[in-house]
């Protein structure tokens, strides 16, 4: 009986081992942070007819900052060739949950036309990871945890939005934000062309 326990043994560890470490095995794959640099926007579409920026419309404050990534983003890089539409939310913002699925859908209707970049405040990054993956939250997101970002364009709590001409000309910001079909006609009437 002491042999037969010996040989179960060794051919338990057997199967352990084999099931363990193959050639064929791989390890599981991290899922991409969402927001991150892999949502930057592709090249500049070759049809795409904006409007000109009204003369005399203000500079839009430059900014630059860490994506929830932790990837470098310049806001003057992504302005330089589109416009740019930034949120500003918080995932414990009620009024922000509330809009952010319809406001999600209208970037990816746009998306490589108008550059959408979310900017959250302090907030923990599982909570905004839960967050951006419930709205499907597509477009990069940018951690503003100093609230510099947000001081710059005034903007005291969420949600807000601005709206950033291609060159960066600022056009237009909502305190308190703006839902989707109000903002989907503010771009057809400021910046996209016909």
């Amino acid at each position: 009986m002491n042999r037969a326990l010996r040989l179960a043994a060794l051919a338990l560890c057997a199967v352990l081992t084999g099931s363990g470490c193959t050639a064929d095995a791989q390890p599981p794959r991290a899922e991409a942070v969402a927001g991150g640099a892999g949502t930057l926007p592709g090249p500049v579409p070759a049809d795409l007819a904006l409007r000109p920026a009204p003369a005399g419309a203000p500079a839009a404050p430059a900014a630059q900052g860490t994506l929830t990534d932790g990837s470098p983003v310049d806001l003057a890089t992504l302005w330089a060739d589109r416009p740019v539409v930034l949120v500003f939310f918080t995932s414990w913002c009620t009024l922000c949950q509330q809009r952010q699925d319809a406001l999600s859908q209208l970037a990816r209707d746009h998306r490589d036309r108008v550059v959408f970049v979310g900017v959250v405040g302090e907030d923990e990054p599982a909570d905004v990871q839960r967050y951006l993956r419930t709205h499907r939250v597509e477009h990069p997101v940018l951690r503003d945890d100093d609230g510099r970002i947000a001081l710059s364009y005034a903007v005291r709590e969420p949600p807000a939005v601005v709206l950033v001409a291609r060159g960066g000309a600022l056009l237009r910001g909502w305190t308190g934000g703006i839902d989707a079909t109000d903002l989907d006609a503010r771009l057809r009437e400021l910046v996209l062309a016909p």
